[in-house]
């Protein structure tokens, strides 16, 4: 039987997040829950007693973060797994987004699990152990339209993971990417999905005929939260866990094929990329 591990979890009030503090509590784990509303989580997983701390956490706001983590370390004194999960879509074409509008999805998707990884690393450190998961998605490795700063954000968590995972590896730390494909949550919803408010000349067609695409999805994804949740209790429990992990068949679709498309790409042109080779 695997250790009893502790959870850290953000955006843990609902979507991906609960699900995943759900099946850690149902694998017999301890969980620190964050999120934005404390209340909501606290009442919410209420039932679970002293098993789950409940903790206000807004990734953007640094403090916020060591803060959050030092609660977790009084109360377990641990911290096993670390979910970066928070984080919510930015859509429409990329000239409808402003400035204003792309800095605060940077400050959540990207700036808040750098300021949540940065309190924890010290923790797992110490420990010797740990495993962080970086919910991205599979517009982490393939793009889409209408979703240009959300997939730049997600392309960014992979280039971080995968640098990351090289430094602590000496430490005992490993680190996976989660890359969900269309998952069954309120990702699309009006109440999380953002879209760019700039009203640009030349997208009057496209970008209503782009929203009305993301919108037929909503809550009408194939992909499971709770199946996505209880694998990522299977790879926290694993030897050898992967780097990445596809989460869903079409995940697994888009991002093969990407990764084909770009192989032969690349071999396509692989003599002009020798041809600027130094001479000696």
């Amino acid at each position: 039987m695997s250790q009893q591990k502790v959870w850290f979890i953000t955006g843990a009030s609902r979507g991906i997040g609960a699900e995943i503090v759900k099946a850690a509590l149902a694998a017999g784990d301890n969980v620190v829950a964050t999120g934005r509303n404390r209340d909501q989580i606290a009442a919410t997983f209420k039932q679970y007693g002293e098993r789950v701390l409940a903790v206000e956490l807004d990734v953007s706001k640094e403090l916020h973060a060591f803060a959050a983590v030092e609660a977790a370390v009084a109360r377990f004194g641990r911290i096993d797994v670390l979910v970066n999960n928070a984080g919510y879509g930015q859509l429409g074409v990329f000239e409808e987004n402003s400035a204003a509008e792309i800095q605060q999805q940077y400050d959540t998707n990207v700036f808040g699990t750098f300021n949540v990884t940065r309190a924890a690393l010290p923790i797992m450190r110490k420990q010797r152990s740990g495993h962080i998961f970086n919910v991205s998605s599979m517009g982490g490795v393939t793009g889409f339209p209408a979703a240009a700063i959300y997939c730049s954000t997600k392309f960014a968590m992979e280039g971080f993971a995968e640098s990351l995972a090289l430094e602590v590896a000496e430490f005992g730390i490993r680190v996976t990417l989660v890359e969900p494909g269309f998952t069954r949550t309120d990702f699309l919803d009006n109440s999380s999905a953002r879209y760019g408010t700039r009203k640009v000349t030349g997208y009057e067609q496209l970008s209503p005929k782009l929203k009305a695409e993301y919108d037929s999805y909503n809550h009408k994804q194939g992909g499971d939260p709770a199946k996505l949740a209880a694998a990522l209790v299977t790879l926290a429990n694993s030897a050898q866990p992967p780097l990445r992990f596809a989460s869903g068949s079409d995940a697994f679709e888009r991002i093969t094929s990407k990764l084909a498309g770009m192989q032969r790409e690349l071999h396509d042109y692989q003599k002009l990329s020798a041809s600027v080779d130094g001479a000696g």
